[in-house]
């Protein structure tokens, strides 16, 4: 089976998904799809008050459903860092394109987060940062072709990079 011709960037929230999505759309001449702002626009309610009214499980049905739905062509798409729980999503992802997982320090990931709550950020009850960027990052390795360590490069040293990397497999 050929696989589509989308990328998607997968990654802790804060990694830079959409600020290097945006940037590599540009680049490549594609689209950009953020889910999460699909998942908003879809519930009519922003990503904290679904988590806050629906529960960790609702919201993960909600995120499922609309990335496994996801039509897209020759987009970069920009999943919420969560999107790795949802294994129906990830194998619709998969098929869409090539999956990339951005790569950033825990210390350089703390500096950019505020509030992961009012962020929107699936967390389970007294879950910190630390726990999530380790229960996660074994997902993304999983699911990923891809992994660009973010550690001292820019957005749009990243996408150069990540788009030599793709050209390069064509």
């Amino acid at each position: 089976m050929k696989r589509g011709n989308n990328i998607t960037l997968i990654g802790m929230p804060g990694a830079g998904k959409s600020t290097i999505g945006v940037v590599l759309a540009k680049r490549l001449g594609y689209r950009f799809v953020d889910t999460d702002l699909l998942i908003q626009e879809q519930e009519g309610r922003l990503l904290k008050e679904i988590i806050a009214e629906d529960g960790l499980e609702g919201f993960k049905t909600i995120e499922n459903q609309v990335n496994a739905d996801l039509k897209a062509d020759r987009s970069v798409i920009a999943p919420g860092g969560s999107v790795i729980y949802c294994e129906e999503a990830m194998e619709h992802l998969k098929t869409l394109g090539p999956v990339v997982y951005l790569r950033v320090s825990y210390e350089e990931l703390a500096s950019r987060l505020g509030d992961l709550v009012d962020r929107g950020v699936a967390l389970k009850e007294g879950q910190g940062l630390k726990e999530l960027m380790e229960e996660r990052g074994v997902q993304y390795e999983r699911y990923a072709d891809y992994t660009i360590d973010e550690e001292g490069l820019t957005p749009g040293r990243i996408a150069a990079v990540l788009e030599k990397k793709l050209k390069k497999a064509e």
